[in-house]
């Protein structure tokens, strides 16, 4: 009755340590405290395990996970500059026990914040802070990101680690905006004048044509056909209900002169 009792009270006092419920998207490591330490050869799935009270089941999320993180860098010239950054990981499910053993539950902490710290600072130390802040920020993200992924070799995946927002001193920004406000109006102010200069180029070709026009209109007139044209002219008025006087032979060059009498 005694030992029964015992039992159950062993049972009840260690109960969350040795029934053990491993959710979805997490796996389990077992240290076996008389029993070779830490298995490394077995990552213990979802359900329900039963474990021996000496031992210890830690439990870790295998899923992509994401950490806000900031820091600082130094550019190129010495200037520091501020990253925020996102960064989505996971552990390597196939060696949670080789993780376990040598680093631990913080190796957020301990492999991948320091990992991606260097490889940042490595890169971007690199480029001058106005090429980071405006033109070669995706360039950088995407040798990050490559430089990144030999840390998936050590027992963790970085999936991705995206700089969410890059802060630099006021001053200094304040002049790369001013600058880049400057280059704006460069570029419209040239593109006004590529557009104006083929304006005027239109204008030349248009007025080009019409002077080949008007020189051959000249070359085709002469005097008899005007003279002819204007008595042609003289004929269609003559027929107009208006009133009028027709004086033949009294105008410059011959032509009839017409007077309304109207006036």
């Amino acid at each position: 009755m005694v030992s029964t009792l015992l039992l159950l009270f062993v049972i009840v006092y260690f109960w969350q340590s040795i029934f053990i419920t491993i959710h979805a998207g997490e796996a389990g490591v077992l240290y076996r405290r008389f029993g070779g330490g830490t298995v490394v050869d077995r990552v213990y799935n979802e359900g329900l395990h039963v474990v021996a009270p000496v031992n210890i089941m830690t439990v870790y999320n295998v899923r992509l996970q994401t950490v806000a993180h900031q820091m600082e860098v130094l550019s190129s010239k010495g200037l520091m500059v501020t990253l925020s950054l996102s960064i989505r990981y996971r552990p390597e499910r196939q060696v949670l026990g080789v993780l376990h053993q040598e680093v631990g539950p913080d190796y957020l902490h301990r492999i991948i914040l320091p990992e991606v710290e260097a490889k940042l600072r490595a890169i971007l130390g690199q480029y001058e802070a106005e090429e980071i802040y405006t033109s070669k920020r995706g360039v950088v993200q995407e040798v990050v990101n490559e430089s990144l992924a030999q840390v998936s070799q050590r027992f963790v995946l970085i999936d991705n680690v995206m700089i969410t927002n890059i802060e630099l001193p006021a001053k200094i920004r304040a002049a790369i905006e001013s600058k880049l406000v400057e280059q704006q109006l460069a570029a419209a102010y040239e593109f006004r004048l590529i557009r104006e200069e083929k304006e005027a180029e239109r204008k030349r070709i248009e007025a080009g044509g019409i002077k080949t026009y008007n020189n051959i209109v000249n070359l085709s007139l002469n005097e008899r056909l005007l003279q002819w044209k204007g008595v042609e002219a003289t004929l269609e008025l003559s027929k107009s209900p208006n009133s009028k006087v027709v004086i033949i032979g009294s105008g410059k060059d011959g032509l009839p002169v017409i007077l309304n009498t109207n006036n």
